[in-house]
């Protein structure tokens, strides 16, 4: 994707939404957008602006998520759901291959094998994933640049990545449990987009990102922004930077967790966590999977498929003599020390982008930003972070 993040910004209208979602259809990517599943906002497929829940804002917390109706009459003004842009690019089950025994020889069913990845355009997603998109991209072997240093090669990702049109919102009211900005992902996009949306009362700034979104936007009606359009949107991003839900440190953190091996807040927060696995779930950069092969009674073929799998599984470190991490204590550890700290070992980048998700969407409210404030501090009650 060829950068043009020096491109000047346009001004949009509410109605030109319309606009870019025929634009993006014409090119024939399918459309993923923010839409309310369930009573939350969650990324699905969508074919017109109208879809997207306009005049929704949500409430987060610890354990908590509310939708209501807002007083402004927005389309972003609600943040990230329980879902992320990993959902479609790395989906939660995949058919790996097939095989059917014909005599002596396995055979490649073709029919039942890996399909070709899809070309979608990620509409309303917010820097943070982005961030993520980009983190899994060294995961996945996309991004090549050193010290990128792959699990695994997975072409189905990659394929999806290089068709992938991304549509940015920059956020202009960061949740109760964000802290992108401590992070330093948010809640601006810089670059790696296509097409980077700040959203006004009136319409959107719109900054292209590359030439694919530079020739969406030709085909949009759009003028230049005004003085005083470019001065709120400036105005609402630093809002948003000050009025971040929540704030964590990251100075010295991967030594602080290297010399927190032992310490006694593990036990603490051991004693509260379920081991359900959800902020592994919700979280858009985790990245482990286990593959089954499977086989009907009399059938001759075996399908060999790979599904999500959390490290806080009880069975995910099962070996020979049993689970390598047998304690709750022990899998938090580790993926907390995995998230902020040995990330950049493997990586060359922390594996946490200040979305909040695991805080939002954790049954019992376990927050990562008042665990590491408790490292730092020694202390084993609640902290501020």
């Amino acid at each position: 994707m060829a950068s043009t993040n020096g491109a000047p910004q346009k001004f949009l209208t509410k109605e030109g939404l319309t606009d870019l979602f025929e634009a993006l259809r014409r090119r024939s990517w399918t459309i993923i957008a923010p839409q309310i599943r369930k009573g939350a906002v969650c990324l699905a497929e969508a074919t017109e602006a109208r879809q997207l829940p306009r005049g929704v804002r949500d409430e987060q917390d610890g354990g908590h998520y509310r939708l209501e109706e807002s007083e402004e009459d927005l389309y972003f003004e609600h943040v990230v759901g329980p879902d992320s842009a990993k959902r479609f690019l790395f989906p939660p089950h995949q058919n790996l291959f097939s095989f059917l025994v014909e005599g002596e020889a396995f055979v490649v069913d073709e029919a039942r094998s890996r399909s070709r990845a899809p070309k979608i355009a990620l509409v309303g997603i917010r820097s943070c994933d982005l961030a993520a998109i980009r983190i899994q991209d060294r995961v996945f072997g996309f991004d090549t640049e050193p010290p990128a240093t792959e699990c695994q090669l997975d072409r189905y990702y990659c394929q999806a990545r290089e068709q992938m049109f991304s549509v940015v919102v920059n956020c202009t009211r960061p949740g109760g449990t964000c802290f992108c900005d401590s992070m330093g992902t948010g809640p601006e996009c810089s670059e790696g987009f296509d097409l980077a949306l700040t959203e006004l009362g009136s319409g959107f700034l719109v900054r292209p990102g590359s030439q694919a979104g530079s020739s969406v936007t030709e085909e949009l009606e759009v003028r230049d922004p005004s003085a005083a359009e470019l001065e709120l949107a400036e105005l609402k991003l630093e809002l948003a930077r000050e009025h971040m839900g929540r704030k964590m440190s990251t100075k010295g953190v991967v030594e602080l967790l290297d010399r927190a091996i032992e310490h006694h807040r593990w036990e603490e927060v051991a004693g509260r966590c379920l081991s359900c696995g959800n902020c592994t779930m919700v979280c858009p950069t985790c990245f482990c999977s286990t593959v089954i092969d499977t086989n009907e009674l009399g059938s001759e073929s075996i399908l060999r498929s790979m599904h999500w799998e959390s490290c806080y599984s009880h069975r995910f470190s099962y070996m020979t003599t049993g689970p390598h991490r047998s304690t709750i204590r022990g899998r938090y550890r580790h993926w907390l020390r995995h998230k902020l700290g040995t990330w950049w070992e493997q990586f060359g980048t922390s594996g946490c982008v200040g979305c909040g998700r695991c805080i939002t969407w954790c049954p019992v409210g376990i927050d990562l930003t008042e665990e590491i404030a408790a490292l730092r501090s020694g202390r084993e009650g609640p902290v501020s972070p």
